[in-house]
């Protein structure tokens, strides 16, 4: 497979872009392999990682005895899975913790060596918060967010230039599966009698959403795609609430149901571009029930019709 380098790259309106598994993404060069530059990265994924996690499990790194004791001594499958949700957190931030020490000696002029004590912890630490990555859940609820969990691990363990790497094939596979969601969200919404043009606003709100998972928030043009996305999506959901309130004979239970779908729909989209990876298991349970929605309907759409 070829790598970062070797990708092809194009130039559009002074804006580089690499590709990827078919798409063309914006390109940013990878940061210099020091600690501070490193340090720089794992402290805004940290942030992301939390912002799209369960609440409540941002343990900070001094709570992590605490933490791991109650997570061991926990018996209650439920709550035990919660428990190592904070242990995982308090690792995450553990890790960061020495991670900053490190960087702080540096400044000083104290050399430290990738074999130091310090280092080998924080890595520790890190790999044992990803093993934990499991038991965490997306803030919607839905499943796991351990693909995010590795990131840090990542930018710890690997040169800039393969995390990038990474990042790329991620943000890729994100972009088919916002494709593939929002293709079949036409393909079922826009033959039903509510949804006239639905097609032209799911179909925008899809692209500009790929544009706003591949962008990075220090990108200046972040002020320009941020305002569309959040416009885009606004619209998209304002045909949404009127079809909620109807009675519930036949026709109407067919239109709540298919305004919920699509209110799910542009939920789903929005997860996986704000979290930039491909959320597979969210997106087989709402295509599945798409195609439930679609057998179940057409019958009776066929009636009506008649």
């Amino acid at each position: 497979m070829p790598t970062i380098d070797q990708r092809p790259r194009k130039v559009v309106q002074n804006r580089e872009f690499i590709q990827y598994d078919d798409y063309w993404i914006r390109f940013y060069t990878p940061p210099n392999d020091s600690y501070r530059e490193k340090l720089e990265l794992i402290d805004a994924l940290t942030r992301r990682t939390f912002h799209h996690s369960e609440p409540g499990i941002n343990t900070p790194g001094s709570r992590l005895e605490s933490a791991r004791q109650n997570y061991e001594e926990q018996q209650d499958p439920d709550k035990r899975r919660v428990n190592a949700a904070m242990l995982a957190g308090a690792l995450f931030n553990r890790a960061t913790d020495i991670f900053h020490a490190v960087v702080e000696m540096e400044s000083k002029g104290i050399k430290i060596d990738r074999k130091n004590e310090l280092l080998k912890q924080c890595g520790a630490c890190f790999k044992e918060a990803l093993d934990l990555g499991q038991f965490v859940r997306h803030v919607s609820g839905d499943e796991g967010v351990d693909e995010l969990w590795g990131e840090p691990l990542k930018v710890f363990t690997m040169p800039m230039k393969d995390y990038y790497e990474s990042r790329y094939v991620k943000i890729a596979q994100a972009m088919r599966t916002i494709d593939e969601v929002s293709h079949t969200m036409v393909d079922i919404f826009l033959p039903l009698p509510w949804f006239d043009s639905i097609d032209q606003e799911i179909l925008h709100f899809a692209d500009v959403s790929k544009r706003f998972t591949e962008i990075m928030k220090s990108d200046p043009d972040f002020f320009a795609i941020w305002p569309e996305y959040s416009v885009a999506r606004d619209r998209l959901m304002a045909r949404i609430p009127v079809a909620l309130d109807l009675e519930a004979d036949s026709t109407d239970s067919n239109f709540r149901k298919a305004s919920r779908l699509l209110q799910a729909g542009v939920t789903l989209i929005n997860h996986v571009s704000s979290v930039r990876v491909p959320m597979r298991k969210s997106t087989i349970s709402y295509l599945e029930t798409l195609n439930s929605f679609q057998t179940s309907i057409s019958q009776p759409l066929e009636r009506i019709a008649q």
